[in-house]
């Protein structure tokens, strides 16, 4: 196996130690990832297939499209290797694309992940997302959070007050699909928070591969889930994207067996 660490300064194992919110690359069997520290992997991207989404937890979060599979406007909290951001700008070629990302050392980096350059219908802006959402209306028919760093999921993303302001910056029907991971502590908290801030209309599903949970809300206040008719939706885009959209429908529906 080759591997190849880029993008490391001198006394790599001491800067880890106390620079965990510094990125750097890190290939391995023809798949590119995007760490923080020596175990946690924030993004990948496998060489051969640069656009396809290689972690189970980013095809997972493209659930959204059970809700509304033509958006007109997604915005992403969190760059990272540019997965969710590649993916979308080229599966729905008449959608804009936004992604906010507080850290300018990732965002330098995207070149490394093959990440497109800004045009007229995809950016990537170099902000603070709570700020930017407290202080813009957005209007976005999805937004996809996937924002951490080296600790985790930073406590401004996970908020009642920018949960608040995420269901703002939604239109009506929107959708927020949020990416969770923690102990199941964190994850009750923050999936109570969603709950309170949607009025309940809320439903989440494991990641293919991992422990990762994908939280989905739905702004609309009449929305109510037709379980038959998302498990044909399920089945049409499972044949479009090649994306396993049954199993997060099977498993939305399992955990959350009084709705």
């Amino acid at each position: 196996m080759t591997i190849r660490i880029l993008h490391k300064p001198d006394n790599f194992v001491q800067w880890l130690m106390g620079n965990q919110d510094q990125p750097f690359v890190y290939e391995a069997e023809g798949v590119k990832s995007m760490r923080f520290c020596c175990t946690a992997v924030q993004s990948s991207m496998r060489l051969s297939h640069p656009f396809e989404l290689e972690l189970g937890y980013t095809q997972a979060m493209m659930g959204f499209m059970l809700f509304n599979d033509e958006p007109e406007h997604i915005l992403i909290v969190g760059l990272g290797g540019g997965s969710l951001s590649k993916y979308c700008y080229r599966q729905f070629p008449h959608a804009r694309i936004t992604t906010l990302e507080i850290s300018p050392k990732v965002i330098a980096l995207r070149d490394e992940f093959m990440i497109p350059p800004d045009d007229e219908r995809f950016r990537v802006i170099h902000a603070d997302a709570a700020a930017y959402l407290a202080n813009n209306n957005v209007q976005a028919d999805i937004i996809l959070l996937d924002g951490f760093d080296g600790d985790g999921l930073p406590d401004g993303l996970s908020s009642i007050s920018f949960y608040a302001n995420c269901w703002r910056n939604l239109r009506s029907q929107g959708v927020l699909v949020s990416n969770l991971l923690g102990s199941s502590r964190c994850v009750g908290v923050c999936l109570n928070r969603l709950r309170g801030v949607f009025n309940d209309l809320l439903w989440s599903s494991k990641s293919f591969d991992s422990s990762n949970l994908i939280a989905f809300a739905v702004k609309s206040e009449r929305y109510a889930p037709h379980w038959s008719g998302l498990s044909t939706k399920a089945n049409v885009l499972a044949d479009r994207y090649q994306l396993n959209m049954p199993w997060i429908v099977k498993n939305m529906r399992r955990r959350q067996p009084s709705i």
